[in-house]
Formats: structure tokens, C-alpha cells, sequence
């Protein structure tokens, strides 16, 4: 028999807030004795001081916004403002040296038993909003998931779709007893956030994996994600997403799917990196595993941010949790094709990204997260958000003073890394891919060199996206409102249902 869909909560049923919203695992969590869970929030705590730095985030962007353009136009003024950047230069620059020296674990986790009892719980959720095109061939593909049946579930919630989305799912849970859907009344509040607690009081795994509808999920995926989970300190692990048009080899003849593709790449190589010098890895959303006892110390996924894979990352850490990272195999996703829709997308990432340091600043200066946690973290807000806004008033200043920008030996740093990143991504990527897919094969040498040279003029556009966001976010209210990326899908995952905007004959 078919699971029937699951009707949206009636408000009495309706956990108070989040975190009441996640019931007790019988999974293993942390042993007490495990020093990552040393001087960690308990789980009412914990909440209490997550959402209390929430309000104001205009006020405190404004700030610090006007704090940046001063402090680079005082620099220009003083006669030993190119002295300090300088000192700061070479404090960045040892940094950056210890996190490209570190050398990376080498590891192909798989499974270590074979008794179906033994293995963890695992909800895979999927939050789809109008997604007809691409919803069947992520069902089918995780239904079909290369782990002991009785072992996992698939959750889809519907937001409300008012396209053939509902039609799709009705008709894959004929076909699909694991499928289980939940829908969600039209009044329904909190995004994709909101989705994922509301479904999680229903799911009953002890680790949870959330997917984006387009999401091209590896058959052995769970077979090498699971086993990270055997260390107690990790709270969450994030699987390498790429570029599903970009194929094995990261081409493409679209200028802006061959950027993404290196981009990702970049990101690869930042986060073994980081995790290298105890750094911190982080959650992008899209092949995200959960552990339910670290969700639950976190409060749940916060409803009140437009990216909640990078405010949840933050309160993992925060909670003393680690973050894993997989390399290989990759969660592929549909790159977005168009300018238009790359601004808007990456302008929310950043505004996400932004505003958690906003949101969450007393505890990250209270060093919460352990010294080496809290470092890495600085320093990479230095690098994405800091320098970007102060490159506008030191351009002006500079052209005004006729004179070399101030900021230029911290911005070479940075954009060297970024290309060294880039390479060493790409052929980490291509030699990792030789080991385990057939058919395989890396790209000449030369041939990496110019793809990395060409991604970092592509990441150029991120100065412009946070130096604007930035700007706007100091200035003009945001409403919250979770803004999702259309997705194109193939034709064979329509599932010949009839248009029902087409007349019957």
C-alpha cells in the first residue's frame, strides 16, 4: 500500500518552536567524556543565546559598514596607514601560508559492517516549491539509494506547490512505499526552514540528509557519508556539491556553469584546508547531513535567515560540534545559466552569510568555539566580507590621492589564494574522480592552469555583490521571504501526467 500524503499540522499541533520539533535519537551521540563537548550549551541555553543577537541586523550592518569606510579613508589620511596594512598583510599572510601548507586526510570512508540493524536511522528531505521538472528524478534516485531499505525514509515537503508538483508526488508514491510527502497550507511561514521543521517531527532518523529538489544524488552516497559519523565530535558532514552541466571534466561552453564549476572546485579546496589547521567546514544546503542530537542542541533550522545551511553551520560550531566534509562522490545540482539569476542568487548567499556574523557576534567574541575555530572563522570574515566593502572607499581615496590602493598587498594575497585554491582544487577533483568513476580522466596541466586563471576573474563579481549587499542591507528593511532558483530538469521527468491548465477532450 502507498503511504498517504501527510496533511499540514493544524496550528495545535504545531511544536511551540523548533527544537521541540526534534525528538531523542536512539542513535549514539556524544560519549561525555569527548573533549569537543567541552563547555558546550546545554540545549535551552544554547537556543536562548542563538536567538538573541536576531534583532537589529539594519543597525548593526550600518555600523559596521560605516566603521569599514571610515577607518580606510582615516588610513589614507595618516602617515602610517600604509605601515598598518602591512602588519595586518603579514598576519593574514601566515595564516593563509598555514592553511595552504596543511596537507589534507586521504580517505575513502565506506561502510565497516554488513548487519542492516547496526546502521543509523537516515531521513532523507527533500523542500520542493514548484519543482515538477526535476522533483521525479530525485525520488526515484533516492528511493532507489544504495542502503538497506528498512533502514532510511524519503520525506518530501510540498510548500505549496501550484504547479504539478503534487501530481508528480501522488503519482511516485504509487510506485514507492518509502515516499512519504508532506503538504503545507498556503499560510505556512519560515521558507524552507520552516519546511524542514515542520517535517522533522515527523521523520524519524537519527541522522538527517536534506537535498534540494535538483539535486543528482550518488547511488553509494549514504555507503560513504555514514561511516563520518563514527566520530562522536561530528554534528554534520556536507558532501562536495558540483555543477551537474559541467560534467567529469568541468567544461562547458557556458561562461557562467565553467565559473561555478571552478568555483565549487575553490570551495573543495578551502574547506579540506580548513578542517586541516582545525578550522571550520561548512553546510551549503545541498547534500547537508545532520546528526539529530547536534540539530536539536541548535534549536532546529532558524526560521528567521534567508540561508539556513550557513546559519546552522555557525551554531554548530558555536555548540562545539565539528563539521565533516566528503569529497568524492559529489551531490551534482543545476547551475544557474543567466546573469540575472546568478546576481540574485549569490546576492542572497552573501546577505545569509553576512548576517550571521550580525546575528551571532557576542558568542563568536567570547571565543565559544575554541581559539583555533574562532581564527579560521575571522579571518575568512576579514577575506569575503571586510575586505570587499573596504576596496570601494579605498578605490575612491586612491583615485582622489593619486596614489596605489592601500588595501593592494591584502587583496593580492587574496586573489592568489583564491588561484592556487582554484588549481589545486580542480586537480584534488580530477585525480580523486580517476580513483573511483570509470572513465575518468584529468585534464592536461596547462589546460587547469587557464581554467583557474579564468575562475578568478569570474570571482571577480563577488566584490560587487558584497560591497551592494552590504550597502543595501544598512540601509533599506528586509523582509524575509525564501526566493528559490527555477530549475529546468530534463523532459523524461514529467511522468506524462496531463497539463491541468489544458482543457480534457
Amino acid at each position: 500500500m502507498p503511504n498517504p500524503s501527510v496533511p499540514s499540522p493544524s496550528p495545535a499541533d504545531k511544536p511551540a518552536s523548533p527544537e521541540d520539533s526534534i525528538t531523542n535519537s536512539s542513535f549514539p551521540a556524544h560519549s561525555t567524556d569527548e573533549s569537543c563537548l567541552e563547555d558546550s550549551l546545554d540545549d535551552l541555553d544554547a537556543t536562548l543565546e542563538f536567538y538573541r543577537g536576531l534583532p537589529g541586523r539594519r543597525r548593526k550592518a550600518a555600523v559596521v559598514l560605516i566603521a569599514i569606510w571610515g577607518s580606510t579613508v582615516a588610513l589614507h589620511l595618516v602617515s602610517w596607514g600604509m605601515w598598518f596594512v602591512w602588519g595586518l598583510a603579514t598576519l593574514f599572510g601566515i595564516q593563509m601560508a598555514r592553511m595552504v601548507l596543511a596537507v589534507p586526510r586521504s580517505r575513502t570512508p565506506s561502510l565497516s559492517t554488513t548487519d542492516p540493524e547496526s546502521l543509523p536511522f537516515v531521513s532523507l528531505l527533500v523542500a520542493a516549491k514548484n519543482e515538477e521538472a526535476v522533483i521525479s528524478s530525485l525520488v526515484q534516485t533516492l528511493c532507489q539509494i544504495d542502503y538497506p531499505t528498512q533502514r532510511y525514509e524519503v520525506w518530501v515537503v510540498d510548500d505549496h506547490s501550484t504547479d504539478r508538483t503534487p501530481q508528480v508526488l501522488d503519482r511516485l508514491q504509487q510506485d514507492y512505499p518509502q515516499l512519504r510527502v508532506l503538504r503545507r497550507s498556503a499560510d505556512a511561514t519560515g521558507g524552507k526552514s520552516g519546511a524542514l521543521n515542520q517535517v522533522v517531527s515527523l521523520a524519524q532518523g537519527d541522522v538527517l540528509a536534506v537535498f534540494d529538489a535538483d539535486a543528482h544524488v550518488p547511488h553509494d552516497l549514504l555507503q560513504r557519508v555514514i561511516p563520518l559519523f563514527d566520530n562522536a565530535c561530528v554534528g554534520a558532514v556536507q558532501v562536495r556539491k558540483a555543477i551537474a552541466q559541467a560534467g567529469l571534466r568541468m567544461r562547458s561552453s557556458n561562461l557562467w556553469i565553467r565559473g561555478q564549476a571552478t568555483e565549487m572546485a575553490l570551495d573543495s579546496y578551502l574547506q579540506q584546508q580548513r578542517i586541516s589547521i582545525r578550522g571550520i567546514s561548512e553546510l551549503r544546503g545541498n547534500g547537508q547531513f545532520v546528526r539529530r542530537t547536534a540539530l536539536q542542541q541548535c534549536g532546529g533550522w532558524n526560521e528567521e535567515t534567508i540561508t539556513d545551511d550557513l546559519d546552522l553551520t555557525l551554531r554548530l560550531h558555536l555548540a562545539r560540534w565539528d563539521i565533516d566534509f566528503l569529497l568524492i562522490p559529489p551531490v551534482g545540482e543545476e547551475g544557474v545559466t543567466r546573469v540575472g539569476n546568478l546576481w540574485h542568487q549569490r546576492n542572497r548567499w552573501a546577505e545569509g552569510g553576512y548576517q550571521r556574523y550580525l546575528d551571532y557576534w557576542r558568542l563568536l567574541a567570547r571565543n565559544r568555539m575554541g581559539t583555533g575555530k574562532t581564527l579560521d572563522m575571522m579571518t575568512f570574515f576579514f577575506m569575503q566580507y571586510l575586505v570587499p566593502q573596504a576596496m570601494v572607499p579605498d578605490f575612491l581615496m586612491a583615485i582622489a590621492r593619486s596614489r596605489l590602493p592601500l588595501l593592494t598587498p591584502i587583496t593580492t594575497i587574496t586573489f592568489s589564494v583564491a588561484c592556487l585554491g582554484m588549481y589545486v582544487g580542480l586537480r584534488r577533483i580530477q585525480y580523486a574522480q580517476m580513483k573511483t568513476m570509470p572513465g575518468a580522466i584529468a585534464n592536461p596541466r596547462w589546460r587547469t592552469v587557464i581554467q583557474a586563471i579564468q575562475g578568478n576573474l569570474y570571482m571577480l563579481h563577488w566584490v560587487l555583490v558584497i560591497s551592494t549587499m552590504a550597502l543595501r542591507i544598512a540601509i533599506r528593511p528586509k523582509r524575509l521571504k525564501w526566493v528559490k532558483t527555477t530549475h529546468h530538469g530534463s523532459d523524461d521527468s514529467w511522468l506524462n501526467l496531463p497539463d491541468p491548465l489544458k482543457p480534457s477532450k
